[in-house]
């Protein structure tokens, strides 16, 4: 968080990386004006958390969250700064959402891209690489960001992203597609039965 705290001057904690049609960066953007009818190309990151049980954090955005406000969807999103590795974004991200720590934090789907609009013409256009981790202990959100959470088996929520996916975030239904049928990303990334 940036001294002034999240939403107030714009420096680089408030900048987003804007990439080219190659995914190069090519500039950056103000974060709270990047989205929008024509939101340009840019650099994001996913995260699905999981237990010691093995059971997937899922929280619901915050009414107030500017785009798809009190939707299901996975762990935590969010965007590195400029010049920032996106794993210490990761971490950065959940800590300040969630308040978790993470261990056991792996890339899952590097090359994941996405660009959605919502039902009043908003647009996500994001380079997105997905990582999953092991959350230590359960999460106490900020409310701001996240309204309601819960501990679901891996298995039910790919289901629910096949079955109802206007019911969860369009992203998060895009990345079940690319994770495909695996029994359990972070078992997979660990190297263990999942």
């Amino acid at each position: 968080m940036s001294p002034q705290g999240p939403g107030t001057a714009v420096d680089v904690d408030d900048q987003v990386v804007l990439l080219d049609a190659d995914r190069r960066p090519c500039g950056t953007a103000p974060r709270l004006a990047v989205h929008g009818l024509d939101t340009p190309l840019h650099l994001a990151f996913s995260s699905y958390l999981f237990n010691a049980a093995g059971r997937l954090l899922v929280t619901r955005r915050a009414l107030g969250k500017r785009t798809w406000p009190g939707v299901w969807t996975n762990s935590c999103c969010g965007h590195p700064r400029p010049g920032e590795d996106i794993a210490v974004a990761v971490e950065r991200r959940v800590e300040q959402e969630l308040r978790l720590a993470l261990t056991d934090l792996h890339l899952a789907l590097p090359d994941f891209a996405y660009r959605a609009t919502a039902a009043d013409g908003l647009v996500e256009n994001e380079v997105c690489p997905v990582y999953v981790a092991r959350a230590v202990g359960d999460p106490d959100p900020d409310p701001a960001e996240v309204v309601e959470w819960r501990w679901v088996e891996w298995e039910s929520y790919r289901q629910a992203a096949l079955a109802a996916p206007w019911a969860l975030s369009p992203w998060s239904v895009d990345q079940m597609t690319a994770f495909g049928r695996a029994a359990h990303p972070l078992a997979a990334a660990l190297g263990t039965a999942g």
